[in-house]
C-alpha cells in the first residue's frame, strides 16, 4: 500500500477542501494591507478570483502555471455577495 501524500491526507481531513493543478494565471495582483501582502489571481477560464495572503511579497505569477489548494466562499462587499477562492495552498508548476 502506498503512503499518503501530505496532499491526500489533507483533503481527506477537510471534504469542502479542492485542489486544482496546472492552472494558468492571467492576472496576478498584489497589495498590502494590515501588514499582509493581499495576493489575488484570475485564472484562465475562471471568473472567480483566488485570493491568498502572505507577510512578505511573493513572486510575479502573471502567465505562470500554479497548482492551487483552496475553499470556496462567500464575501460581502458593499452589501453585495461575492464568490471567492480562498488560497491555502499554492505552488508554482
Amino acid at each position: 500500500m502506498a503512503r499518503k501524500t501530505a496532499l491526500q491526507k489533507l483533503l481527506e481531513t477537510h471534504p469542502n477542501l479542492v485542489h486544482s493543478e496546472l492552472c494558468k494565471v492571467t492576472s496576478h495582483v498584489q497589495r498590502e494591507e494590515d501588514g499582509w501582502y493581499v495576493n489575488t489571481l484570475l485564472i484562465e477560464g475562471s471568473d472567480v478570483p483566488f485570493i491568498f495572503k502572505r507577510k512578505k511579497k511573493y513572486k510575479n505569477l502573471q502567465a505562470g502555471v500554479v497548482n492551487l489548494t483552496y475553499y470556496p466562499e462567500m464575501k460581502e462587499i458593499a452589501g453585495m455577495e461575492f464568490e471567492t477562492m480562498k488560497v491555502v495552498r499554492i505552488k508554482a508548476s
